[in-house]
């Protein structure tokens, strides 16, 4: 605030200036202005010649002062010279007599000798008989700038002097209001960095100005969700640290019996189980990168861009199919005949229906079936997976999303980890999840599971529709 008004402070002053040049030239231009209209009175034609000297009245008009310097100048019709300073210079251009209009006082700035001066001039119509043609006698008075100029620097005293009082008093008060003003700030600051790395209570309110309370509200928000987060991830690496306890437990032990069997045959089992072992961590391992990778795509920024939902689906379920023939499990896609267009990150997308292909063959028996289905709704995209597995308990399907949950008595190899990416990566993409039994089921040991995702359609944007032409 302090520099606006530094800054300000010379424009004023400059201003000031110009109003008191244009205050102080009004008085001086009306005191020419009347002498101009005394001596062209005084001018007359007397037996067919102008007078050629002033009385002494108006001479006395025209007398010096004891400050600026004042000259008259009286000419005669095509130039002649009749009373005055000879050295007067005369207005440029010359008037033409048929349309410059007798008697009109105007003013001009000149220069006498080197000198500046203010000129005020008219012309006299010497015919008083309008009928002829007029002949014009020029009346000119003229003084110099020095008492202008002495008014001016009057004003404008009267006006700066009291801003050099002023200005440093108004600063020192800006001054001091704002570092009163900003002082709960600074003590704020301080608490703030006087706070340890790991303290994320919230800011006592009371203890602020309440300009900025909404402010601290905000900032205790943000800390709940921090420290919200920090939880989560702290529960995340205890969880997996565990869950990685069971595979690497297992290998070391396979690998230790490994080494002390002699018979082929063992050491061929410990190895089988070692690899079943590393296979089972190798899988953990994906999984823990592929729910760090979603988790962190709002903070990247998903890139949401227009794609078939059919045309992914296709591709995944093709990649699945040897899979399913290793299990023994019959899978296959339902699209539709036209495009279902959604926003969205293909790679993403092809997680979540992989993760949701891969627990449907895990949890489904031999023989059994599970079908990926596209479809398009009045206002929604539809994406389907069904299986002919055990199923999910109604109970149970709150929970099957949480990272790491598994249902009691499952027998299915897993990681507890599928479901909580297919849950973050609908989440960035706004589609909901909804679990239910599935209604092809034949067998009544197992009544299968249906997920149905349902995505909000992809509206293109006005220069992306198609124009219509008539």
């Amino acid at each position: 605030m302090l520099a606006p008004l530094l800054l300000l402070w010379p424009m004023s002053i400059a201003i000031t200036y110009l109003v008191a040049k244009s205050i102080a030239n009004q008085p001086f231009d009306h005191a020419l202005e009347d002498s101009v209209t005394v001596l062209a009175q005084q001018v007359r034609e007397v037996n067919g010649k102008l007078v050629q000297r002033l009385p002494g009245s108006a001479r006395d008009i025209l007398r010096a002062d004891d400050v600026d310097s004042i000259y008259f100048q009286i000419m005669g019709p095509q130039g002649s010279y009749i009373d005055g300073d000879r050295d007067l210079p005369r207005p440029e251009p010359e008037p033409d007599d048929d349309t410059t209009p007798a008697g009109t006082v105007r003013f001009r700035s000149d220069n006498l000798h080197g000198t500046p001066i203010r000129v005020a001039y008219a012309y006299v119509n010497l015919e008083e008989d309008n009928a002829r043609p007029a002949r014009l006698a020029l009346v000119q008075v003229a003084e110099t700038l020095e008492k202008r100029a002495k008014l001016a620097n009057e004003i404008i005293k009267g006006v700066i002097l009291p801003q050099f009082i002023i200005l440093p008093v108004v600063l020192a008060l800006v001054w001091f209001a704002l570092s009163r003003g900003l002082l709960p700030l600074a003590e704020l600051q301080e608490r703030i960095r006087a706070r340890r790395s790991d303290d994320l209570s919230p800011i006592a309110p009371n203890q602020v100005p309440e300009e900025i309370t909404p402010l601290v509200r905000s900032l205790n928000e943000m800390l709940a969700r921090l420290s919200q987060s920090i939880d989560v991830q702290k529960r995340f690496i205890a969880d997996a640290a565990h869950q990685m306890k069971t595979p690497l437990a297992g290998m070391r032990m396979q690998s230790e019996l490994a080494l002390r069997q002699t018979d082929h045959n063992e050491i061929h089992r410990s190895l089988e189980q070692l690899a079943k072992s590393s296979e089972a961590a190798t899988r953990l391992v994906n999984q823990l990168l592929a729910l760090a990778r979603a988790e962190n795509r709002p903070q990247a920024g998903t890139p949401q861009a227009p794609l078939d939902l059919a045309e992914v689906a296709r591709n995944v379920v093709r990649e699945w199919v040897p899979a399913s023939f290793s299990h023994r499990i019959d899978l296959g896609f339902e699209g539709p005949d036209q495009q279902v267009d959604i926003a969205g990150d293909a790679v993403m997308l092809r997680e979540l229906l992989s993760n949701l292909i891969d627990n449907a063959l895990r949890y489904t028996p031999v023989d059994g079936s599970v079908t990926v289905r596209v479809r398009a709704a009045a206002d929604a995209a539809i994406l389907e997976v069904e299986d002919t597995g055990p199923g999910i308990p109604p109970a149970e399907r709150v929970h099957v999303f949480e990272r790491f949950y598994r249902i009691l008595g499952s027998n299915a190899e897993g990681s507890g980890l599928g479901l909580a990416i297919v849950r973050e990566i609908a989440q960035q993409h706004g589609a909901e999840i909804d679990i239910f039994s599935n209604p092809r089921a034949t067998q009544p040991k197992y009544p299968g599971s249906l997920f149905r995702l349902t995505f909000p359609p992809h509206v293109p944007p006005a220069d992306e529709e198609t124009p219509h032409f008539g």
